[in-house]
């Protein structure tokens, strides 16, 4: 329930930050507290690495922020953009860069690696919950025409 409301609250700030218009400050935060529950339980009930469990996190919030998007009458990046900060491996980057300058360059290679295939998991997550929008759109716009 922590780590729920710290997302939800950081990522609001960041929607803050961006100068996001206020009546969007709630789907953001929205954005940041599902991409990251569903990175919780992909690692912790799933025991998936940090990887696998960022490409499920960010699918699920590309269809989420267009989901929004539509309902919200929105850009999707105006939802993707704060949301996707949860997921962002700066923790990997500094321990990398840390270990660098420390001498340690098996655990910087290492770190660096993992930063690596996160930011990686992003991006194809991202992708696969685009692709996914778009063809539920044309589905909807297809069943849409037959009807009308």
């Amino acid at each position: 329930m922590t780590q729920f409301l710290v997302a939800m609250v950081g990522v609001w700030a960041f929607a803050v930050l961006f100068h996001a218009p206020r009546r969007f400050y709630g789907a953001c935060a929205l954005c940041g507290c599902v991409d990251w529950v569903v990175y919780l339980i992909a690692t912790t009930e799933y025991q998936a690495g940090p990887a696998v469990a960022s490409v499920a996190a960010a699918t699920v919030l590309a269809i989420v922020s267009a989901v929004l998007s539509i309902q919200l009458k929105a850009p999707s990046t105006m939802f993707l953009l704060p949301g996707i900060f949860p997921l962002v491996p700066g923790a990997g980057i500094y321990y990398a860069a840390y270990y660098m300058i420390q001498g340690d360059l098996t655990l910087a290679a290492a770190k660096g690696v993992e930063t690596l295939l996160v930011a990686g998991g992003i991006a194809l997550g991202l992708m696969i919950g685009a692709a996914f929008s778009n063809i539920a759109r044309r589905l909807i716009g297809t069943v849409g025409r037959m009807r009308g």
